[in-house]
This record gives C-alpha cells, structure tokens and sequence, in this order.
C-alpha cells in the first residue's frame, strides 16, 4: 500500500475566489495521464499526488504526493473548455514538464509558460491576429510569486542570490525589485510617481538591457540595484540621505548599463562607431546610458508632473551617477575619495558631499561581484570572461586587433579576476571600509580575500610560483579620452582599463 506524503502547505498572496473554491477542483498527476479537476473514479488508483484547495482554507494550497512518485517525460493537460472558465481561456497543452534524468521528482525541470503574456499570445496566433514582436513578461506566474515575495522579505541580505530571484520573477527581477525599493521607501507616495507610468518606465529599462549579453543584461542591474540598497542603509547614509537621493541612487543603479552593446569602449572607437563619434571618444557607453535614461524617463513622463527645473535637476543628477561608473576614471574619484577621507572633512549636511557618496556608492555597486558569497562571485566572474572572450572572437573574425583580456588563447578567467581585484576592487572597498566601517564593509572585503584565494587555488599548477603581486600598488594614472589602455605600471595592469565586471566601458 503507498503512503501519501502531505508537503508543507503553499501559502497564497490572496484568498482564493469564492466561485474558483465552489468547484473544488485541484490539479492532480497520475502515472497514465494529466487531470485538470476531479478525476474519474476508475483512475484514483493510479493517482500519484495532486495540488488542491478547500473551502474552509482560502489563503493555502495543499500539496499531497504518494510514494514512488514518477514523472512521464511528457504530460500534457488537456484544455478545459473555455465556457467553462470564469477567468482568461487558458490552454494547459501549454503547463508540461520534462524529465532530465529517470527518477524522482526533483530531477526534473519545469518549463513555466502558464501566464497570462504567453497565453495571449499564443491566443493571437491561433486566431490569425498579427503579434506584436515578443517582450519579456510582466506579470509574475501566481505559483512563484509566493516564494519571490519571501525573498523580498531579506531584500537586504548580502547574500541575496539574484540569479534564484530572477527565475522566480520569470526575468523580471530588474522591475520587480526596484519597484519594490521604491515602494518601501514610500517614495512613489512621496514624488506622487503615477504607477502606471513608473510601471511602463521600469518595463521599458528592464526590455532596453540586452539579454543576449551574457553580463550586461538587466540581471546585473538588479544585482547592482540590490547591492546599492545594502550601500543605503549603512548607517552613515541612512541618517544623512534626502529622499531625492534615495531616488536617485535606486533609479541610477537600475538604468547605469542601460542599452549596453556588450562590447567595451576601444571596440567602439577602432570600429568607428557612431556613439564614440558622437561622444568624442569620451565615456562613450555611460553618456550612453544616460541620454538613454533620459529618453525613457521623457518618453514615460514619469517626472511630467514635477516643475521644469526640478525634472531637468534630476536627468543631470542622474547623469552625474551613471558618468562615474566610467571605470577609465576611476583613479581620479578614488584620489578624490581618499583625500577627503585623509582630511576627515566630508560633510553630508552638505548636498554635493553626499552626491559624491553616491557616485562612490554606485561605483561600489557596480563592481561588487568579488565581494559576494564564492557561490554567486563566481556565477559573475564566468558571466564577464564570456562576455569578454565573444567580443574578442568577433575581434578575430574582422581581422581587429583583440583587445585586451579578450583572447580565450592568452587569459584565463582566474587570472582575469586576480587582476580585477587587485588593481581595481580593494583598492576602492578599503577606502568604503574606512569611510563605513560596519560589519558590512568586514564582510565584503572578506569574501573578497576568501574569493581571490580561491582563485589562486584555481590557477594552473605553472603560475602558482609566480610572484605574488603587490597587495597595495599605487593607482594607475588615468588614460587620455582617446586611449584604449594606460601605460601598465605592473604585468596585469589592463586590468583597471578593460575588466570593470559592474561599470565598465565593456
């Protein structure tokens, strides 16, 4: 005889509709065949589990599984009969599972097509209508917004995993999440946001990202929208910022890589494209970034309602954050950092101190990878070298020099980050640590020392002898607009020019 397992109950975000409960209905699985509803009498002993709800429970959904439970490799539901449905006319053909490997039930992979987008789509198609070309979704499944919605909850967690809560929210955790930011900080409210237009201008910046990058999309931007929330709640920002520059830091950390080609800059200007030209070979990709945000936020009129002066305040103030995630500059902020905390003298009373926190807390952001958990860093750091070695196989293939760090033949991914973090990411996190000295500035360097001798671990077993290089080496002077790489003052100087994982001009 088989024992049923009854799993932990699945809460729901709202009750469920009295007429929906009225038909008791549940969604069941069987080793024959897939049922939408009750099923037949003759079947029950095929039964394997079944998803249900009850009447005297609105709020939960009850997950029942009997022993030895096996997954088909293709189940498929059949439509229910659109008359039938009080809401959309949904074909569950589309709800299907497929086993990666024979056996239980945690090794298989569900494909998650059950949304109102898709449907409607699909629905456009069998009715011969034209489609419009196809956008990411915009409305969370109903069965993982449960479990995003937890995750929110630790929003402010180092250990936030990006990579889990974008898959929870379908690829909409670049929306998601920053509305959620803006949100909790009352500010919709307090700028009288109107939510339509905040919801189209968040949906545009999230569809503007180029998912084809592999590091460069609109995941890194969350990424670094989250960590730039953990910059804001330290307690010397928290008591000091206005709620203009809690707005300003969301908006800047959500939109910096905006429209990100996924090629860096000395690619632009040795193939003569029309924004370094534009640009004047000057912080091509962030004036890029930027006008583009200042297109959409036009374009939305998600600040139509405020004074002129002020919106025009504000797409300036932008600007300025995004322009200092130019990784090209970075001596030139982090000398300015360091100066201001050798005299002690930064006072955010004062409304253009705490703009340069900001710029230095967006930098942070942007380049944050190294000083998250092993398990994420490393997610981050294969991103980028592949990002990296495409452009350099494009290089190759149009007979270009291959820029730096960008042939797989020469670089390896580890030797890449040793780099990345010598000469570009301590240096700035030990002045952050000095100005915020809190737990969480311990732990980023941390993981940061943990990571970069996990790498060196990685290396070959020929570069281990290598000497270590110097811990702490003076910042490389800052290269001219036009210049593709500074004179390197150290073998893996290229580091600070091409390999910024957050900012860069790649």
């Amino acid at each position: 005889m088989e024992v049923c397992y009854q799993l932990p109950v699945l809460p729901l975000d709202r009750p469920v509709p009295k007429h929906v409960l009225s038909r008791r209905g549940a969604i069941s699985f069987s080793s024959s065949s897939s049922l939408f509803g009750a099923p037949d009498p003759r079947q029950l002993s095929q039964r394997r589990g079944a998803i249900s709800y009850e009447s005297s429970d609105q709020t939960a959904l009850y997950i029942r599984m009997l022993g030895d439970v096996r997954v088909r490799s293709q189940v498929g539901f059949e439509p229910e009969r659109r008359a039938s449905h009080p809401y959309l006319r949904i074909d569950f053909r589309t709800l299907h599972s497929r086993a990666e490997t024979v056996g239980l039930l945690s090794g298989r992979r569900v494909h998650r097509l059950f949304s109102f987008q898709r449907h409607l789509h699909a629905t456009r198609l069998l009715h011969g209508a034209t489609p419009r070309p196809y956008s990411p979704l915009h409305i969370l499944d109903e069965d993982y917004l449960g479990q995003a919605k937890c995750m929110l909850e630790k929003v402010g967690s180092w250990n936030f995993d990006i990579f889990l809560f974008d898959r929870l929210t379908n690829g909409n955790s670049l929306v998601t999440l920053t509305f959620h930011l803006l949100n909790q900080y009352g500010l919709i409210e307090l700028f009288q946001l109107d939510m339509v237009k905040l919801r189209r201008f968040l949906v545009m910046v999230q569809e503007d990202y180029h998912s084809q990058n592999p590091y460069h999309n609109a995941v890194h931007a969350a990424d670094v929208t989250q960590a730039m929330y953990c910059y804001l709640r330290e307690p010397k920002l928290a008591k000091s910022l206005t709620s203009c520059d809690i707005l300003l830091g969301l908006l800047a950390a959500a939109t910096h890589d905006l429209d990100h080609p996924g090629v860096n800059q000395p690619f632009l200007i040795k193939t003569n494209h029309y924004l370094a030209v534009l640009y004047r070979n000057t912080s091509v990709l962030e004036n890029h970034h930027w006008r583009s945000v200042v297109g959409l936020l036009r374009e939305t009129g998600l600040f139509s309602h405020l004074p002129a002066e002020d919106g025009l305040n504000m797409e300036s103030q932008l600007g300025s954050l995004i322009l200092a995630t130019d990784i090209s500059r970075q001596n030139d902020y982090l000398s300015k950092f360091r100066t201001h905390l050798d005299h002690d003298d930064l006072c955010l009373g004062n409304a253009a101190h705490r703009h340069f926190i900001l710029q230095m807390a967006l930098k942070c952001a942007d380049i944050c990878n190294p000083c998250r958990p092993w398990e994420l860093s490393k997610q981050w750091s294969e991103k980028v070298t592949q990002e990296f070695f495409q452009q350099g196989e494009v290089e190759k293939k149009h007979n270009l020099e291959v820029s730096p760090l960008c042939d797989s033949q020469a670089n390896t991914m580890g030797d890449i980050q040793i780099g990345f973090m010598t000469y570009v990411v301590e240096p700035l996190f030990a002045e952050w640590a000095r100005f915020s000295d809190t737990r969480l500035s311990q732990t980023m360097l941390g993981h940061l020392g943990l990571n970069k001798a996990s790498w060196n671990g990685l290396r070959p077993v020929g570069s281990l002898d290598e000497p270590e290089p110097d811990p702490d080496p003076p910042p490389p002077p800052a290269p001219g607009p036009g210049s593709s790489r500074p004179s390197a003052t150290a073998a893996e100087e290229p580091t600070t020019r091409t390999l910024a994982q957050g900012s860069q001009e790649v």
